[in-house]
């Protein structure tokens, strides 16, 4: 009874919320029709806008995975991975998953085939994937969307939450199911 509760409100929420911001807009006397579409032109103008990052992003993590430069490093990081029971594909997915979220669903995608999605890496890849974010991807877009230009501190912060979130996924992944 309750999933099927949650069911009904989750697929009824954004129909609701949409004639609720359209039935305030009429109250409100805003012309509701001519304010989406103005915005919608503004948000293709921005998409046209952010498309040369989007490129430079997936070429960058293209380089990056191809080049074998990510196998090499996680292979220098072997043995301090053994002794914090990291799997070497969970790092690599979290090295991913700062550049671009569908890499990085890709290769967690790979260690459900290989290993099982209830397996200790397919459950700690579906966490980290979940726990962290795509850092240089939004630095790349957002920002410079907006027009930032300063992004040294944004982009240390992104990466200590990235390595904070990677490693309380598995601390906690290893605790409950290793």
């Amino acid at each position: 009874m309750f999933v099927g509760l949650i069911t009904n409100i989750t697929k009824w929420a954004v129909p609701f919320i949409m004639f609720v911001i359209i039935i305030h807009g009429y109250v409100k006397g805003v012309k509701v029709f001519e304010v989406f579409v103005d915005g919608a032109k503004e948000g293709l103008k921005i998409a046209i806008k952010i498309i040369p990052y989007i490129i430079a992003i997936y070429v960058a993590v293209g380089i990056f995975r191809e080049s074998g430069a990510v196998y090499l490093f996680i292979r220098l990081l072997e043995p301090i991975l053994r002794i914090l029971n990291i799997p070497g594909e969970i790092l690599l997915v979290s090295i991913t998953r700062s550049l671009s979220g569908p890499a990085a669903l890709g290769m967690a995608m790979e260690v459900f085939d290989t290993y099982g999605v209830d397996s200790l890496r397919g459950r700690m890849a579906a966490v980290v994937v979940g726990s962290t974010d795509t850092t240089f991807y939004i630095i790349a877009v957002y920002f410079a969307s907006i027009g930032i230009k300063k992004t040294k501190y944004a982009i240390s912060v992104g990466l200590m939450a990235d390595c904070a979130a990677f490693l309380g996924a598995v601390y906690i992944v290893n605790k409950l199911y290793g």
